[in-house]
């Protein structure tokens, strides 16, 4: 609390009993949980500016032009990373400018009064988005300050956030923002907590996703969380993306009933496409609208959404706003209709949850039984390795590539402990975009895989596409 003045401000027991004054409606625990059980998916953007004046405006558009069911404290990167004292200085050059000039709100810099400002000035339940791996002091003032979620991991973040901080203490950081979310919840107060998956920007094979947003439930739940929220980032493959989200829930769910925490409620979020997006707004607006369908026919509880500014930097609110409205009206035509489990997609669920199982088993068995300590162990022994990662804990030997229908599949799975019909399931899949061979250099493959939505359209059929076919008569024959 004394990282920085504004942590003074906190008393808890003050908070808690703000908290208890909070409209259920504008509770962000009890709000997705309803979702959940009617069925229904709620729309979440992302957004943060620097001072509260900008952050109620785009709170207010986010809920009242954009139809957000959920809303977010976003905060900047001098805010992720504690750096308190530059943050200050941003805050200042923004005010001074008149716009903001952070990516982000400055939300302990701002303090408890500050923060129950925006807060209190929006009807749609409000949840800390931090980034960091280092969620103490942000979390202390978020909650005193009426939101009523914070998202984040100490496994995920900190492999994918961090160069030098160990596991351990990612891992011991976020044990005291669940114990400290589960203290709210023993006084009487639900808050959300939630698991955010790998939102880097990098293709991350869905199974080790799944294990990883397995592990970070299992340690809040034993700090005392009653409830808690998964997600994963999409690969926009429609298939793997539902088949994973589903392996998600029934693996997080079996390992949570296995191990003691039976009673404990769980949600699914699915985020948007976090990597490079297209600069054209047309074909940005086709990213958000398939990932607003894969979460609609997933049935999850959350999607997060995207704007067709993403490739240009923050978005206006007006533009964010816009970005919800696609999404809702995806959902709202889907009218709740789940992918069939055809046998692709029963195929490709079985996989990820033997990949998921696999790691979750070693882990546990590295840790004896310790989740926490099976955790270090398994980053350490390269059983969990996450690529593209700048942790120098992290084994850095996975490699994923796509496959011809764009899933996410291991060109090189390092010492992950991938069950045989799994490798061979990668591997088939590998060889069918391929031909058997290899396609180029490794270097350029990674590539084209990570840029490949960013790319500008251009017509599947030229005139090569029509040389195999000779006249009308071939072409109504084939």
């Amino acid at each position: 609390m004394a990282r920085w003045p504004t942590g003074r401000e906190v008393d808890l027991d003050e908070a808690v009993a703000y908290q208890r004054g909070v409209p259920r409606h504008r509770n962000f625990a009890l709000t997705v949980l309803r979702a959940k059980s009617e069925g229904i998916t709620l729309a979440q953007p992302r957004g943060g500016f620097a001072t509260v004046e900008e952050q109620i405006a785009l709170l207010k558009a986010l809920q009242d032009q954009g139809g957000a069911d959920l809303l977010p404290l976003t905060t900047d990167s001098y805010t992720r990373n504690e750096r308190f004292a530059e943050a200050e200085k941003g805050l200042a050059e923004s005010v001074s400018a008149g716009r903001s000039l952070l990516n982000g709100l400055p939300l302990v810099n701002h303090g408890v009064k500050g923060v129950r400002r925006v807060t209190e000035a929006v009807e749609k339940p409000a949840m800390v988005l931090s980034g960091t791996s280092r969620p103490c002091l942000t979390a202390e003032v978020g909650l005193a300050g009426g939101a009523t979620g914070f998202l984040g991991g100490g496994i995920s973040y900190t492999l994918s956030y961090t160069k030098e901080l160990p596991i351990a203490e990612g891992i011991r950081n976020y044990q005291y923002l669940d114990r400290l979310c589960a203290h709210y919840w023993e006084q009487g107060v639900p808050i959300h907590r939630e698991q955010p998956g790998f939102l880097t920007g990098t293709l991350i094979p869905p199974g080790l996703g799944v294990a990883i947003a397995v592990i970070e439930p299992l340690l809040g739940a034993g700090q005392g969380l009653p409830h808690y929220s998964v997600g994963l980032g999409q690969a926009l493959c429609l298939a793997q993306d539902v088949a994973a989200l589903r392996a998600l829930e029934n693996v997080c769910r079996e390992y949570l009933q296995r191990f003691g925490f039976g009673t404990t409620t769980l949600t699914i979020a699915s985020h948007q496409w976090m990597a490079n997006f297209p600069q054209d707004e047309a074909q940005a607006a086709g990213v958000i609208a398939l990932g607003a369908a894969i979460a609609g026919t997933a049935g999850v509880t959350q999607v997060i959404t995207k704007s067709v500014h993403e490739a240009l930097g923050i978005p206006s609110p007006e533009v964010n706003a816009a970005g919800v409205r696609l999404t809702q009206q995806v959902l709202r035509m889907l009218e709740r209709w789940r992918l069939p489990l055809d046998p692709e997609v029963e195929t490709e669920e079985a996989m990820v949850a033997a990949e998921a199982r696999a790691i979750l088993d070693r882990a546990r068995d590295l840790g004896d039984g310790d989740w926490a300590r099976g955790a270090v162990r398994a980053v350490e022994a390269g059983v969990i390795d996450v690529p593209w990662s700048p942790s120098r804990f992290n084994a850095g030997k996975a490699l994923p590539g796509r496959d011809r229908f764009g899933a996410v599949r291991y060109l090189a799975h390092g010492d992950i402990p991938l069950p045989p019909e799994v490798r061979e399931h990668h591997r088939s899949k590998l060889a069918e975009r391929s031909g058997g061979a290899s396609s180029g250099m490794v270097s350029e493959r990674l590539l084209a895989d990570l840029t490949a939505v960013s790319r500008p359209v251009s017509g599947n059929f030229g005139p090569d596409g029509w040389r195999d076919f000779k006249d009308y008569a071939d072409l109504l024959r084939r």
